[in-house]
């Protein structure tokens, strides 16, 4: 199934750090879009889900970031929007 990621943040250095994590990962940036990226996915939804949290999380990790929202698309089927809790270093369910 194709995924297609929306990152709506706030990055103050290393986004190429940031990016290529997202493409070690399998996530290329979509051309003519700034944070826009499409992947592929081979595993069940929730799976699919969990992963795009788990690199986003990480690839924030290697920068220094004010905000980060996520929204994406896994097939046909949208998923809710993110927000990142810098505090607790999570995805949190939330209104973009």
């Amino acid at each position: 199934m194709k995924v297609i990621l929306i990152v709506d943040a706030t990055i103050h250095t290393n986004k190429d750090l940031f990016e290529k994590h997202l493409k070690r990962e399998g996530f290329t940036p979509i051309k003519g879009e700034e944070f826009a990226y499409e992947g592929e996915a081979h595993t069940h939804i929730f799976n699919t889900r969990a992963f795009i949290l788990e690199v986003v999380s990480k690839a924030l990790g290697k920068t220094d970031f004010g905000e980060c929202k996520i929204i994406f698309q896994i097939g046909e089927n949208p998923m809710e929007a993110y927000i990142f809790n810098k505090d607790k270093r999570e995805f949190i369910e939330g209104k973009i």
